[in-house]
């Protein structure tokens, strides 16, 4: 593969497809260098060759299951020791259909390991390099339901609240290091998540649907304003600040030490 003029490489998790797959048409066009993480490695360089053919930038892969610790470290590693690493795009992730009392333990343990294990410890070894360098950036990619966890799947709403959380907890610790902390958080998109987990976009009106690369444009113009949190459904963003001040106005009543007076 011929490698570009560009000395930045964006790592994308969860790049064989979807979301992950989208990132990477659009971080090529920007000149990025790519480094594609996921465990269908047919599809990663199915993907590879399309990328280099249209962008002339270099694409490595690192085929890995995130379910696994070992491949969770291998890619940590790599992140830890490559300094052309300079946005890690956190994307893998999957869902689980049906309620709580529902879940089975084995597919509990692989959507907690991925969406909560694997993010965290790659976020991690980024958050080291990048504050250590200087630089660099982190997309990690949440959901909507972080905010609406009464309408959801119990464990995947509170899977991506985490993630919400993590990354506002992130930004404060990271930035005054130069590091860009961004977390997207999506509504329904058209996407494989839904099949894999054995639910269906048939049941959702279409209004409601919104393409991934739709999604994907719409994060990074977030990304390229220094948007901590971006919600790319979100018709009027005012919403958002209003709902996070009123959160910060919390912050001095949550401080008292003695327990506050309750009034029937």
């Amino acid at each position: 593969m011929k490698a570009s003029s560009h000395a930045q490489t964006a790592l994308i998790t969860g790049a064989s497809s979807g979301i992950g797959a989208t990132y990477a048409r659009r971080l090529a066009a920007r000149g990025y260098d790519l480094l594609l993480v996921a465990r269908n490695e047919t599809r990663l360089r199915q993907l590879a060759d399309e990328l280099t053919a249209a962008h002339r930038v270099r694409v490595d892969l690192l085929s890995a299951d995130l379910e696994q610790h070992a491949d969770i470290e291998k890619v940590a590693a790599r992140l830890r020791s490559d300094e052309q690493i300079t946005l890690l795009v956190n994307s893998a992730g999957i869902a689980l259909n049906g309620s709580l009392a529902e879940a089975d333990l084995d597919s509990t343990h692989s959507l907690l390991q991925i969406n909560l294990l694997a993010l965290t410890m790659l976020a991690s070894a980024a958050a080291v390099r990048f504050s250590l360098g200087g630089g660099g950036a982190i997309i990690n990619i949440g959901s909507v339901v972080s905010l609406l966890p009464e309408r959801f799947n119990a464990i995947y709403s509170a899977s991506k609240a985490y993630v919400l959380s993590l990354s506002q907890s992130m930004h404060a610790e990271l930035a005054s290091h130069g590091v860009q902390v961004q977390v997207v958080l999506p509504g329904v998109t058209r996407t494989e998540i839904f099949e894999r987990s054995g639910s269906s976009l048939a049941q959702i009106p279409p209004g409601m649907v919104m393409e991934v690369e739709d999604l994907v444009d719409a994060a990074l113009r977030g990304f390229d304003q220094g948007e901590l949190v971006t919600i790319p459904s979100l018709p009027d963003s005012s919403e958002w600040h209003a709902l996070t001040q009123a959160r910060l106005q919390l912050a001095p009543n949550l401080s008292h030490n003695q327990p506050a007076a309750r009034y029937l």
